[in-house]
């Protein structure tokens, strides 16, 4: 009994040495407990509601309405603003959404934003200008504290309370432009216009500016939508053709559309007698032109509209209005209302692109903002820029 009463003690010594030394080890490799201090070596651990690496940036995010090319582009001048301005240092981060061409995704993603608590400010490309749900999900937001903007396609009228301001083309000045180059190329015009969504304000006043800018030799024959599908756009085309065979002039209203008519028109052999005026410059649409297929293009801006409109959310969070006056001059910060009639309201550069200096379009055609551009100086413009598209 004895002796097994020594050898216990003995045993009861060692494992009591093995668990201090153990204690030891794992105290040197456990993290400080949040808020407390560190050792003079180490960095402070953040406490859940610190600043700095603990806390996640808010997202300056960009709406729009699908997937496109287009998009790419704003995005590219977003994430260049996110580091010129260093949006880091200031807790925002930019993040873009890009649903599925309908008004349930946008009406779905705006009432998940009034959900979440990391969304700073939020600029949306509206699918549907007079949508009610869409109308009531960006007041939600606002009623939250979180300001919203129009970026490329506004609101309708009725509805311009539920942004603060609108930063992109304006479309009907756009589409006038565009109608400009169909009368550049043709004495009188029988045309088809296609589109993604008809009830898109910038559908709305781009058709509406081509027939202004085209005049009153030009009759619209018919215009199709497709809902961005991009089979039912070169059908459209098609049916465009069989139905009016008298069409010599097709216009394209969004990106994608481009390309769907200048391969239906190449494919069925009637570009002597078509003429192809377009929106946008998609890559397959520059390439198109390239190819003998497209005689004028009308080119926004998105990779401006992404810098300036990240530009503005940052100055109007940050109440930084000198910055925020410099885009929209009549803003009253005490009133957080504009002074004059559409000093809400903020447009971005517009160009205008045909093939090369044989194009019977000229630069005298357009309004003097309207930047004019042959095909090879556009294409260096956008390699500047690492774009592909525009």
């Amino acid at each position: 009994m004895f002796a097994l009463s020594i050898s216990r003690r003995q045993m009861f010594r060692h494992w009591a040495l093995f668990a201090l030394l153990a204690c030891g080890l794992s105290a040197c490799s456990k993290a400080p407990e949040p808020g407390t201090p560190a050792a003079p070596d180490q960095p402070a651990a953040p406490t859940p509601s610190s600043g700095g690496a603990a806390s996640a940036p808010k997202r300056i995010m960009m709406l729009v309405n699908g997937d496109d090319p287009f998009w790419d582009a704003m995005f590219r001048g977003m994430e260049k603003a996110e580091k010129d301005l260093k949006l880091a240092d200031s807790g925002y981060k930019v993040a873009m959404d890009k649903p599925d061409f309908t008004e349930d995704a946008q009406i779905n993603k705006l009432k998940q934003y009034a959900s979440q608590t990391d969304i700073a400010a939020v600029a949306i490309s509206p699918v549907n200008a007079s949508n009610q749900a869409i109308a009531e999900g960006m007041r939600e937001l606002q009623k939250k504290g979180i300001p919203v903007f129009c970026i490329d396609s506004d609101m309708a009228p009725e509805f311009k309370d539920t942004r603060v301001a609108y930063l992109g083309t304006n479309n009907q000045v756009a589409g006038a432009e565009l109608g400009k180059c169909a009368k550049g190329l043709l004495e009188k015009g029988q045309y088809a216009t296609f589109v993604g969504k008809d009830d898109v304000m910038n559908a709305i006043q781009r058709i509406g500016g081509f027939g202004e800018g085209a005049g009153a030799s030009f009759e619209l024959k018919t215009s199709l939508t497709d809902q961005a599908d991009l089979s039912l756009a070169q059908e459209n085309v098609k049916t465009a053709l069989n139905n009016f065979p008298e069409l010599n002039c097709l216009v394209g209203i969004w990106a994608y559309n481009a390309h769907a008519i200048s391969q239906v028109v190449k494919d069925r052999g009637v570009r002597e007698k078509t003429k192809v005026v377009v929106f946008d410059a998609a890559q397959a649409a520059i390439e198109d032109m390239e190819a003998g297929g497209i005689d004028a293009m009308v080119v926004q801006n998105p990779y401006q509209m992404g810098y300036l409109g990240t530009e503005l959310m940052k100055a109007y969070l940050e109440k930084d209005y000198a910055t925020f006056q410099k885009t929209y001059p009549s803003f009253d910060p005490e009133s957080k209302t504009f002074k004059e009639e559409n000093g809400d309201v903020y447009a971005t550069e517009l160009r205008v692109v045909v093939p090369d200096e044989k194009s019977p379009v000229k630069k005298d055609s357009f309004n003097p903002d309207t930047k004019f551009f042959y095909l090879k100086d556009f294409k260096a413009w956008l390699a500047e820029r690492g774009l592909v598209n525009s």
